[in-house]
């Protein structure tokens, strides 16, 4: 059964001017595991590229799209804190591509997602710090997902078996980011 965010997806119009699911659910991801609690109203217009206005023709459509949100921003937050969460369907490693364009969009999402909340973790978890390599670990994985080609000419400089290094960087990243959501929760609360 399709999600609803999907549904909304399938009018032509809305899908042009909104970021695509894989990269919704990425961006969405990204403020589940944010320390601080960032209010949607303050980052639902980066679904459609920060224009003041909405692309919705009327108010009931932009709140079934809303809905639509909040239900992956609450399905993600508590999959993070219960250790359960997974990557999304469709998301997956790739023999030709090194990973499905699903994944790269959702890397995408969840890198510009950082970019929000960047602030509330270089707070919390500083650069001299022992969790900033925590954190660093999980954006460098993303990154390195996002763009696997310029990743792999650097894994093969270091003659590092590249596809393998891929496999464990996308395997190893649901445990790492729970724990980074977990650890940044921690933290704000023992402030």
């Amino acid at each position: 059964m399709p999600s609803q965010l999907s549904t909304i997806l399938q009018n032509s119009q809305l899908a042009e001017q909104l970021l695509p699911e894989s990269q919704t659910r990425g961006f969405v991801t990204a403020m589940a595991a944010a320390p601080h609690l960032i209010d949607p109203t303050e980052w639902l217009a980066f679904m459609w590229g920060g224009e003041e206005s909405s692309p919705f023709e009327n108010h009931d459509d932009l709140e079934n799209y809303a809905k639509a949100i909040i239900e992956i921003w609450n399905e993600a937050r508590a999959a993070l804190f219960e250790s359960t969460w997974q990557w999304p369907e469709g998301c997956a490693l790739d023999d030709s591509q090194i990973v499905t364009e699903v994944t790269s969009n959702f890397c995408e999402g969840m890198l510009q997602g950082w970019q929000l909340a960047r602030d509330d973790w270089e707070t919390i978890m500083p650069p001299e710090s022992e969790d900033n390599a925590l954190l660093g670990g999980v954006l460098l994985s993303f990154s390195l997902l996002f763009d696997p080609e310029t990743a792999l000419e650097a894994l093969k400089e270091q003659n590092a078996d590249a596809l393998a290094q891929f496999e464990e960087i996308f395997n190893a990243i649901p445990v790492m980011l729970c724990g980074l959501t977990q650890r940044g929760a921690q933290l704000v609360a023992a402030q």
